[in-house]
């Protein structure tokens, strides 16, 4: 069983309760791995973003989950190819609206810059979302939105710092994926 095998079962046996399930429930079959590079600036900037979205209270933020590491895995891996364009070109829009907004790059900016532009885009979004057709792609902040949330809560630091966690039948570990290991079950 290889990696996107198990994960399309960890996603059936939740129910596709997880955000983005219907990526798992098709088996991630149409990976853009080929289509898709990012840079570490990209992972830094995909941090900050996910921060502005989850930031740091008396709890810890999405940067401290590597949130941005974990997209990248997912468009890499789980998004078709034209999917992974659209986040990427988001990815560059993000950062050029800052510039015309704010006169700085997203990092450079304000936390209360930062959350008025994620604001704006996410009305944007919205307001996409309602007027989208079926056939059309995604807007690339509901892109980045939805895998903030995933990644944040499936990780160990929102599973067990933010979320209720119950250590069933033993405590929370990480353990490294080999290739030809068998998927765990529980």
């Amino acid at each position: 069983m290889n990696r996107r095998e198990a994960l399309s079962s960890v996603a059936l046996l939740l129910g596709g309760s997880i955000i983005g399930a219907e990526m798992f429930l098709s088996g991630c079959k149409n990976p853009a791995t080929d289509a898709v590079a990012f840079t570490p600036e990209d992972i830094t900037l995909l941090d900050e973003i996910a921060e502005t979205i989850l930031p740091k209270t008396d709890t810890p933020g999405a940067k401290e989950a590597k949130v941005g590491a974990f997209m990248t895995v997912i468009v890499r891996d789980c998004y078709k190819p034209e999917e992974a364009k659209v986040f990427i070109a988001g990815l560059k829009k993000l950062e050029e609206e800052s510039k015309k907004k704010n006169n700085k790059g997203f990092i450079e900016s304000s936390a209360e810059e930062r959350k008025a532009l994620l604001t704006a885009l996410d009305a944007e979004q919205k307001a996409f979302q309602e007027k989208k057709k079926p056939e059309e792609l995604p807007h690339y902040f509901r892109m980045m939105k939805e895998l903030t949330i995933w990644g944040f809560f499936t990780s160990e630091v929102g599973a067990t710092k933010v979320l209720r966690y119950v250590a069933v039948p033993g405590k929370y570990e990480t353990i490294d994926y080999k290739k030809g290991d068998r998927a765990w079950a529980t």
